[in-house]
């Protein structure tokens, strides 16, 4: 299966599962993709490295959390500990994936969707931002932060 299919595959199946919900009236927090997108298991280290990174994740430019050695960390998005105690694993990976899909007016970028984007830079045209492994590492850290 191409990247690029997959990840249309995967805004479908998230857009699929929003519709019912919304029509409902359930909250966002009902989206999410249950399986893992690879057979590898996330690594909750490197998962913590691309989220402090301001080179690929720029997670904590927005979003802040529990890392006390990070002098500067966004407040213009939720507490990532927060998000990761109120929502499962699945939900936390439809999020990382495409945030819009909750939110159509989030700033929050698109990590795992390579098509129907708005205004990309050639160099990043036709690809992800963060890889399947990548998205998997950073949903197996957020979900580390858990009591």
């Amino acid at each position: 299966m191409t990247l690029r299919f997959l990840g249309g595959a995967l805004l479908a199946a998230i857009v699929s599962l929003a519709t019912p919900a919304q029509s409902v009236g359930q909250s966002s927090a009902a989206v999410e993709i249950a399986e893992p997108l690879t057979s590898q298991a996330g690594d909750p280290v490197q998962g913590r490295l691309i989220v402090l990174s301001r080179q690929s994740g720029l997670c904590i430019l927005c979003h802040s959390g529990p890392f006390p050695e990070e002098r500067f960390q966004g407040n213009m998005a939720p507490d990532l500990g927060m998000s990761a105690q109120q929502l499962t694993a699945s939900q936390l990976r439809a999020r990382i994936v495409d945030a819009s899909v909750f939110n159509p007016e989030t700033i929050m970028p698109v990590y795992y969707r390579p098509t129907g984007l708005n205004r990309v830079a050639s160099g990043y045209a036709g690809k992800t931002l963060l890889t399947s492994q990548e998205i998997e590492d950073v949903v197996a850290f957020l979900v580390s932060l858990k009591p």
